[in-house]
């Protein structure tokens, strides 16, 4: 507990009544790993603000406002240019933010009008590839988190609510011992930078300056997720490991249930046997095959048919009351199968066949040699099946909702198998409805959002209900100590920064081949790019860097559907279908 108690700077329990006007103390920082902007072996800095460069403790250099800086890897060494100008710098480059009288908007931009980044950035070389380390205040950490993990355009109450979360969690992952703190992704909190005009959500964090959750005098787990499907899980049911999750409770959640927002999926099963999810119909052949087999049927799919479904029933379930989570399927239906008569193949003559003879003829001597024959092409024998048998008897089948049949009929949301599952059934179709987005534990961002629209409750209201074991306090917010730039570097005139410019979009020319289709890498941010490796997994070769609106000629789909094969008229490799967009 070392770790966070000397960070958070000897932890102060003051009644939430205290005014962050009333502390002067150092705020807290934490080293965010800046893994979303995918930077390899170059980072184009833009430095909105007043910043001095040092490599080790030793100042390099101080920069004025609005430079622009590029920071290289050559040969396993950073090189950092600016008007002109290159030096190496070896293995590490700190820029270091410095006081002066600009606004609150001051920072690092990674891209033109991009968000800031109001912080010291460490770059460092890892594995060939550059490791951009962010320490930061923590209130302006939560300035790029809250909307992002929220919306801007979210109850003032709710995103209250999330800035105490997020704050509890980053003041509790603080630890020295490692080369950061927190990752700027979903595997922590989503940290995109400061944009000043999600006012809503810097409004939130401002007002509950310093505020967290506590449980028997430590900083509590303020775990959260975007919707809990009607009932709050429990810590112990989702993660291994010993701990005192006191604090959290198993309960229904009206307010995610009643959010219209909140996702949930639907399949219908109509009881005429019609329109039946092809999927889930392979699904249910599957465990029919002994049967089938046993009735005289081929055990395949394209044999077996429902003709109509008399009965579902969930249940099962891996936790005990008050749980609702249900995980398997029983299911009643009548069914009709086919029986194989024979295979036949158009290369074979078959007893309705007329008899063909050739005659060897031989041809006239030329002076051109005798192409060599094309060989020929044995088609595959195809199967002739007899119509559809009804089977008088019908069947019934337990079935695992996780993870065939929550695939199967598209149910899935986030792919965690852990939705929450409910069955509606009327005089025509039995619908299964799944709910449920992320792990469920702690607090609803859709329930937090509808208790504060519908029914008026304030942030701590939102809290209570979610972590009732919980408690809030205060720490010192402060605010952050910056250190002074001599006034001689910063006020010596500069030209122009002429860093390396950052590559020009690829050209994209030429027939389209059979079967391609352009496409353009939109699905990611303005100052972030998408890495074209030499094969179609992340483990792979970063081949070079893509950035937005870079279009593709989109060749293949890989065996694993996530990816494509694509190229421009410079390069070949694979990136990630779901960042593309194509082009119509």
């Amino acid at each position: 507990m070392k770790r966070f108690l000397c960070l958070v700077l000897a932890l102060l329990l003051l009644p939430l009544w205290v005014s962050a006007e009333e502390t002067e103390a150092p705020a807290p920082t934490i080293r965010v790993l800046l893994r979303r902007l995918n930077l390899t072996d170059r980072a184009d800095l833009i430095l909105d603000g007043v910043y001095t460069a040092a490599t080790g403790r030793e100042a390099t250099m101080a920069f004025p406002k609005g430079s622009q800086v590029t920071v290289q890897i050559r040969e396993g060494e950073l090189y950092l240019f600016y008007a002109g100008m290159s030096l190496r710098v070896g293995d590490e480059l700190r820029f270091i933010r410095n006081a002066s009288s600009a606004s609150e908007s001051e920072g690092i931009r990674f891209a033109k009008n991009g968000n800031f980044y109001p912080g010291d950035l460490l770059l460092t070389v890892k594995d060939g590839l550059l490791q951009p380390v962010l320490t930061i205040s923590v209130e302006d950490y939560l300035m790029g988190v809250v909307p992002h993990e929220m919306s801007n355009a979210f109850p003032l109450e709710a995103l209250k609510a999330q800035a105490i979360c997020a704050r509890t969690y980053a003041l509790a992952h603080i630890d020295t011992s490692k080369a950061y703190d927190v990752v700027d992704t979903t595997n922590d909190q989503v940290f995109k930078g400061v944009d000043l005009r999600d006012q809503n959500a810097i409004r939130a964090v401002k007002e509950t300056a310093g505020v967290v959750g506590m449980y028997k005098n430590k900083l509590a787990n303020c775990y959260y997720s975007a919707s809990n499907g009607g009932q709050t899980e429990l810590v112990e049911n989702v993660w291994s490991g010993r701990g005192d999750w006191s604090y959290y409770a198993m309960v229904d959640d009206p307010f995610d249930l009643e959010n219209p927002e909140s996702i949930v999926r639907r399949a219908k099963l109509r009881k005429d046997g019609q329109n039946i999810p092809a999927d889930f119909s392979v699904v249910i052949a599957s465990y029919m095959a002994d049967e089938m087999v046993r009735k005289g049927f081929e055990p395949l799919p394209r044999a077996f048919r429902i003709d109509s479904i008399t009965a579902v029933e969930l249940g099962g379930g891996k936790f005990d009351k008050p749980s609702r989570m249900v995980d398997e399927m029983t299911i009643t239906f009548t069914w009709s199968g086919r029986k194989l008569l024979k295979w036949h193949s158009d290369a074979a003559p078959t007893d309705d066949d007329e008899e063909i003879f050739l005659f060897a003829i031989t041809p006239e001597p030329t002076d051109t040699p005798t192409p060599s024959p094309t060989p020929e092409i044995t088609p595959e024998p195809q199967p002739i099946y007899s119509e559809f048998i009804p089977v008088e008897e019908s069947a019934t089948l337990t079935l695992p909702l996780f993870p065939e049949v929550i695939r199967a009929l598209k149910l899935s949301i986030s792919g965690s198998d852990n939705e929450m599952v409910t069955l509606v059934e009327s005089d025509d179709t039995f619908t299964l409805e799944a709910r449920r987005y992320g792990h469920g534990v702690g607090m609803s961002q859709r329930g937090a959002q509808w208790m504060a629209a519908q029914y008026g409750k304030s942030y701590a209201d939102i809290l209570s209900f979610y972590y009732p074991g919980m408690t809030l306090a205060k720490v010192d917010a402060g605010a952050a100590a910056l250190p002074t730039a001599q006034p001689q570097l910063v006020e010596t005139p500069a030209p122009p920064a002429t860093p390396t410019p950052r590559p020009t979009l690829m050209p994209v020319t030429g027939d389209l081949p059979q079967g391609a289709y352009l496409a353009s890498v939109e699905g990611i941010e303005d100052d972030s790019s998408l890495n074209l490796r030499l094969e179609p997994t992340t483990a792979s070769d970063i081949l070079m860097r893509l950035y937005k609106h870079q279009q593709l000629v989109v060749l293949e789909i890989c065996d694993d559907p996530a990816w494509v094969k694509v190229k421009t008229d410079v390069i070949e490799g694979y990136v990630m279908l779901s960042f593309l967009e194509k082009v119509e």
